[in-house]
């Protein structure tokens, strides 16, 4: 089985104009497109677009409808990646409870074992989401891309951005990790490394109680933190809308 649960922890380091940095435990799924239907049948606490303790819904990604795999031969064929026999796993925070913000979820698009692409969708806590899709050098064994920044994301962080990113695809460890850079250096950095655990319910009950509501805890956690920078006298940048709800950028 190639889905599995990732406990680790979410590393952010702020330098600039107050050094700000936080750190919290929590886990992610990684889930094969392809596996979701069957782990919802064989496990009593993982549901996949019905409601379970945990569950993954394709509404919560994507287009927002219920074809998530079409939704991603899509967006590869716009950046003019063409896989015949595709695997599609995405690495994301569940719904539990119902419950769930993603602020980022990674797709890793391969064609037998090696990794063509990889999306990334960001979501930010006004409904919008935008979706990098960036094609991937043969052969590297860390991945390392850059993408201009296109959506709002937070109110202390400007526009004039860029991110360049650097992955350790999932194994027996997963390392996402993301340097914001504006036109005077690096601004921000953010990670999440994690160690591969099997997807059971065993397993996922323990997360329940290791993580208690931890999908609950990440939107508090973003808002707590941001109460945080006002208290430190980080400016405030006002947010105008993105121009769609759901977009995606290509970068070639």
């Amino acid at each position: 089985m190639i889905s599995a649960l990732y406990a680790g922890k979410v590393f952010h380091a702020r330098l600039r104009p107050r050094r700000h940095t936080l750190t919290y435990r929590v886990f992610s799924l990684l889930l094969d497109l392809d596996e979701v239907d069957g782990l919802s049948r064989s496990l009593k606490l993982f549901g996949h677009n019905r409601a379970a303790v945990f569950s993954f819904h394709d509404t919560d990604h994507g287009a927002g409808d219920a074809d998530l795999r079409a939704w991603v031969g899509a967006q590869l064929g716009a950046a003019g990646i063409v896989l015949g026999t595709p695997k599609i796993t995405m690495l994301c925070y569940p719904r539990i409870f119902g419950y769930v913000f993603n602020p980022l979820t990674v797709y890793f698009c391969s064609e037998g074992e090696t990794l063509k692409a990889i999306l990334y969708e960001v979501h930010n806590t006004f409904g919008e989401r935008r979706t990098y899709v960036i094609p991937v050098a043969d052969g590297a064994a860390a991945v390392e891309q850059t993408c201009a920044k296109e959506l709002y994301v937070s109110p202390f962080v400007p526009m004039d951005c860029a991110y360049a990113f650097h992955i350790e695809p999932p194994g027996e460890k997963v390392l996402i990790r993301i340097d914001e850079t504006d036109p005077k250096g690096l601004l921000l950095r953010a990670s999440f490394a994690g160690a591969r655990k099997p997807l059971t319910d065993g397993v996922l009950l323990k997360a329940l109680v290791s993580y208690p509501l931890m999908t609950l805890k990440v939107t508090a956690a973003i808002h707590w933190e941001a109460l945080k920078l006002v208290l430190k006298g980080v400016p405030y940048i006002a947010r105008k809308p993105a121009a769609a709800r759901v977009a995606t950028t290509v970068v070639r």
